[in-house]
């Protein structure tokens, strides 16, 4: 099944309550998980001021929204409600807007309607079960042409709190907060860069 836009938002309160670094929400999520880490799509920068225009990646290796369907994978385990999970989605794409020779993604009432408000970006809510990552439900861009390459939700996490995943807009990598035992599996997943980190502490980022 796809996904489904969700107008309640009170499944985002975790997010939106509190107060904390509006960097470290976007990029980790809920702050008092017991641990963290980051995914990375691309290495770390190899000195301060590098490019990611200069970054070496693997041009043959998985994409980043295969990357994050195996860190789910691994995470699914780690989560009493696989079948009730929640998926932000960033209202800046302009693939969700549709253009003079594309449909809109979604209709008027999830376009209109109310967003997760966080500092500086705003998402759609969607729900449904964590297998169900990455069929958002759109339209189709014209008759008989299916809609190509919507973006990879900003947050993912299970109804039970268990974790959360948060893949900004900016960042080279995502940011997931879990138990210590989903994170040493994750950092253990061949398929998959994932290394330790502590969110109160400065990131690496390229120029």
């Amino acid at each position: 099944m796809a996904l489904r836009p969700w107008s309640d938002l009170s499944a985002a309160n975790w997010l939106t309550a509190g107060v904390r670094p509006w960097p470290r929400l976007i990029t980790f999520g809920p702050a008092g998980l017991p641990a963290y880490a980051r995914l990375r799509f691309l290495p770390d920068p190899a000195f301060a001021g590098q490019s990611e225009n200069d970054a070496v990646a693997d041009e043959d290796g998985p994409s980043e929204t295969e990357q994050l369907r195996s860190a789910l994978e691994t995470l699914a385990r780690h989560t009493s409600t696989p079948g009730e999970c929640y998926f932000c989605l960033w209202d800046g794409w302009g693939t969700i807007w549709g253009d003079q020779r594309t449909a809109p993604a979604f209709p008027p009432e999830v376009l209109d309607g109310p967003r997760v408000e966080l500092p500086h970006r705003s998402y759609f809510l969607f729900r449904g079960a964590l297998g169900d990552f990455g069929d958002w439900g759109a339209a189709e861009m014209w008759a008989g042409q299916p809609r190509l390459g919507l973006p990879d939700p900003a947050f993912v996490w299970p109804a039970d709190h268990a974790w959360c995943v948060a893949k900004d807009v900016d960042p080279h990598w995502a940011g997931i907060g879990a138990d210590e035992s989903a994170i040493r599996e994750l950092i253990a997943d061949s398929r998959i860069d994932v290394v330790p980190a502590d969110p109160a502490l400065p990131q690496p980022t390229y120029s």
